[in-house]
């Protein structure tokens, strides 16, 4: 599979605002969103349904996925930002128009639910996507300075990009020691997890696998990482790269559990590679932009995790 990155985001370049899976929060937020996009000199086109609500999902399954192909199709969008994440994106993918999507490569950035399209998007097109902030989650409100620097950097130039470091507050720890070179895949957990076994999950042979989840039990949490193991996809990968599990907790604090540590200690011992815990990305307000398919480097005698080539053409 070759491959295919998007051209790099420039000052009055239009960008395509859809939502694949739940409806903006609020209306404000989302204005609020359009507007911090306007003040930096980018255009902003809205999908046509990206305010539609039925139930917890933004429109119909046609409506949505009409938006996205829509914006995939459209010469003018040269990005694709989510509004935000919630539920929905795995319905809309045996409708994608992958063709699109490898014909006119465009940057395209969400996390948590949008984990099941970009991940379909680097099985099906081989492009390259970017696990980053929302506009009405993230930028709904005043932007954190760390989440914007990293953020427009990567979509903007088209050098290397190096190094992804965490706040020098918040360090990461190497749980499993040595170095590994692989691409950078992965996401939300439980997306992912949905997806394995379908024509929309890639293989992670050689991959640094990336994982981060939220609101999800510790029970849970187990659950899913067991079934990567069972599924063969640690004995695949080349390292392990745990990132932000969000308010995340024990189903019954008054009755035995295993704490998260104590899962993921178990976790470790099924990985042949270096691990890293603690990378500052997922459902937090200070983020990381992750550029899932492109290679990098794990250190984790260093606690480093350093992306090889550039993120934009």
């Amino acid at each position: 599979m070759r491959l295919v990155k998007p051209p790099r985001l420039r000052k009055g370049d239009l960008i395509g605002l859809i939502s694949p899976a739940s409806p903006p929060s609020s209306l404000a937020a989302m204005e609020t969103g359009v507007r911090y996009l306007e003040g930096l000199g980018y255009g902003v086109k809205a999908g046509k349904h990206a305010r539609a609500q039925r139930g917890y999902l933004a429109g119909t399954d046609a409506q949505r996925v009409a938006d996205l192909n829509g914006m995939l199709n459209d010469p003018q969008v040269k990005a694709i930002f989510a509004l935000r994440g919630g539920y929905g994106t795995p319905r809309l993918l045996p409708y994608v128009d992958y063709d699109a999507a490898r014909r006119q490569p465009k940057i395209l950035v969400g996390h948590s639910d949008l984990t099941a399209l970009q991940l379909a998007l680097y099985r099906r097109a081989g492009l390259v996507t970017f696990s980053g902030p929302m506009v009405a989650s993230d930028f709904g409100k005043t932007p954190d300075p760390y989440t914007e620097e990293h953020f427009w950097r990567l979509l903007t130039s088209s050098a290397r990009v190096g190094f992804l470091p965490n706040p020098p507050q918040q360090p990461v720890t190497g749980r499993r020691p040595g170095r590994a070179t692989g691409r950078l895949l992965g996401g939300n957990l439980s997306l992912l997890v949905s997806g394995l076994g379908t024509a929309y999950s890639p293989s992670f042979r050689g991959a640094l696998l990336v994982l981060e989840d939220v609101h999800e039990h510790y029970h849970r949490l187990d659950r899913m990482l067991t079934q990567l193991r069972n599924a063969g996809v640690f004995a695949r990968i080349k390292g392990l790269v745990l990132g932000q599990f969000t308010r995340c907790t024990p189903h019954n604090p008054g009755e035995p559990y295993l704490t998260l540590e104590q899962v993921f200690d178990d976790v470790l011992s099924w990985v042949p590679g270096p691990a890293l815990q603690g990378f500052q990305y997922g459902h937090v307000a200070q983020k990381l932009t992750v550029p899932f398919g492109l290679r990098a480097r794990l250190d984790a005698d260093r606690g480093t995790v350093e992306v090889l080539e550039p993120a934009v053409e």
